[in-house]
């Protein structure tokens, strides 16, 4: 534990405090009800491992009134059909409505999954206001277009909804994963039947009464707080949800596309697992190279999908790369969340720390070295060192698999098409980085990589802008942008005669 420092609100000391827990029941057609058989389930504080507020326990039942609800909206409300200016203008107020208890919901967030207050205060929650407006903004320019015909017809495009959407929102960015699920379905006039984590249900809660609050029609937007296997397979397998959009494991994404088939064919949008690679040339900065990989995997503890876990190094940089790089892991601060000088809190639940505990003790047996870390931390809370291996091989374990936790495998290579092959041997295709001063060698890295997103010098650089999905067994469909607008629209094409003609 002497490797790394304490902050002054570590897991050794008194942690800050609980906020106010509001909001605990399901949200359905505007108002905030008991699960139909009256179940509840407990959500902890990560930084104690104690129980924080008891949630209502949604079920198939549950989620039968919820869909009702969102159907009647869709098909009878004003949300499709109101103006996308009128819509527009509601979600600029959902947006202002956020940013007015920025810290409540970033301390929400903060023990409800570990992430550190002050990146919620100032990214994730800023970021979902982002999101809101960005999709605001798009909400009035939906259209079709005029279709050139070879016959005497004029046809054109409508872009409708899609219809009943059900979202199912996983646990590590509770805030910024609700908003690039909801905000453009808002803006494309879908009603929804929204699932978050049962490991952080609370944000959502929130959210949905500041929809409320903003104008957003009864129905429109629908919480069931619940579990996976019967809350979110209701969901995916339900006749009258139109579309199921879901970021979470490759393994359960199966199950999604699996229910929706057999169901009513409904599409799917998935957004699964990675294991993605971070490529550096012996032409970068050495430090800032070891930091940007550094804070590829460390950020929010390593629970973030695009994750750099496997981190290439070119041999000339090699061994003064990993000195670096052991001495910034060294001196992370890991502790209580809300202290603002802690860089690291804790995993969010005891599955993923022990999950990630058993994948570190995996890479010791299977040979791989231990550079530093591989231990818990602290005396009580789910906080995991940060944990470097090297003299790692391709066909390990902790190589192939997505840890979702603090955890890095160092491999060096020698040409850029050792590189590329090393780095596409995966079965994900998410997220990958590139770190040169070689413009020639970004661009053909950057075009060999099989990744939904490249970043060149950089590392989660997202922005609302930017299209967002995976290769591969990561998944298929795409959040952010206008790609994520466009998949919650239908396209209907209208024909018409431009005379009267017998054969028509």
């Amino acid at each position: 534990m002497a490797a790394h420092e304490q902050s002054n609100g570590s897991a050794e000391t008194t942690p800050f405090a609980v906020p106010e827990i509001k909001y605990t029941k399901l949200f359905i057609n505007g108002e905030f009800v008991n699960s139909i058989e009256g179940r509840t389930f407990e959500t902890v504080d990560p930084r104690t491992e104690e129980v924080i507020a008891k949630v209502a326990e949604g079920d198939k039942e549950d989620v039968d009134v919820a869909v009702r609800a969102a159907r009647q909206a869709f098909d009878h409300g004003p949300w499709p059909r109101m103006p996308g200016s009128q819509r527009s203008r509601i979600m600029v107020r959902f947006a202002e409505l956020v940013e007015q208890h920025v810290e409540e919901l970033a301390a929400l967030d903060c023990v409800d999954a570990g992430k550190l207050f002050v990146w919620g205060k100032l990214v994730d929650i800023p970021s979902g206001v982002g999101m809101l407006r960005y999709y605001a903004g798009a909400a009035d320019k939906v259209h079709g277009e005029v279709l050139k015909s070879s016959r005497s017809l004029h046809a054109y495009t409508l872009k409708e909804p899609i219809g009943v959407v059900g979202h199912i929102i996983p646990w590590n960015f509770p805030t910024a994963m609700f908003f690039m699920k909801v905000a453009p379905a808002l803006a494309a006039g879908c009603t929804m039947v929204v699932k978050p984590a049962e490991q952080t249900p609370l944000s959502a809660l929130f959210y949905a009464d500041l929809a409320k609050q903003a104008g957003i029609p009864d129905g429109v937007i629908n919480v069931i707080t619940g579990f996976g296997h019967t809350a979110g397979a209701a969901i995916c397998s339900h006749m009258d949800v139109d579309m199921v959009c879901f970021t979470g494991s490759t393994e359960v994404g199966r199950l999604v596309m699996q229910a929706a088939a057999m169901s009513n064919l409904k599409p799917v949008s998935l957004e699964l697992g990675g294991k993605s690679p971070v490529i550096i040339f012996d032409d970068a900065d050495i430090d800032k190279a070891a930091e940007l990989a550094l804070n590829g995997i460390l950020y929010n503890k390593g629970e973030i999908c695009v994750a750099g876990s496997r981190v290439y190094v070119q041999e000339g940089i090699y061994d003064e790369f990993e000195k670096k790089l052991v001495e910034k892991a060294k001196i992370r601060k890991l502790g209580d969340p809300f202290d603002p000088n802690t860089q690291q809190g804790p995993q969010v639940d005891k599955k993923q720390f022990e999950k990630i505990l058993s994948y570190i003790d995996i890479g010791l047996k299977e040979g791989a070295t231990l550079l530093t870390g591989g231990k818990s931390w602290g005396s009580k809370g789910y906080y995991i060192e940060p944990t470097v291996f090297v003299n790692v091989r391709e066909d390990m374990e902790i190589t192939r698999d997505e840890i979702f936790g603090p955890v890095m495998s160092l491999m060096k290579f020698k040409t850029i098409e050792e590189a590329i092959q090393r780095a596409n041997t995966t079965k994900y295709g998410l997220a990958a980085g590139i770190v040169t001063n070689n413009l020639n060698v970004a661009n053909r890295v950057s075009r060999s990589i099989r990744a939904g997103i490249v970043w060149i010098n950089c590392y989660f650089a997202f922005d609302p802008d930017f299209p967002y999905g995976g290769y591969k067994m990561s998944g298929f469909g795409r959040d952010l942008g206008l790609d994520a607008l466009h998949k919650y629209l239908q396209v209907k094409t209208v024909v018409t005669p431009l005379h009267d003609s017998p054969w028509l």
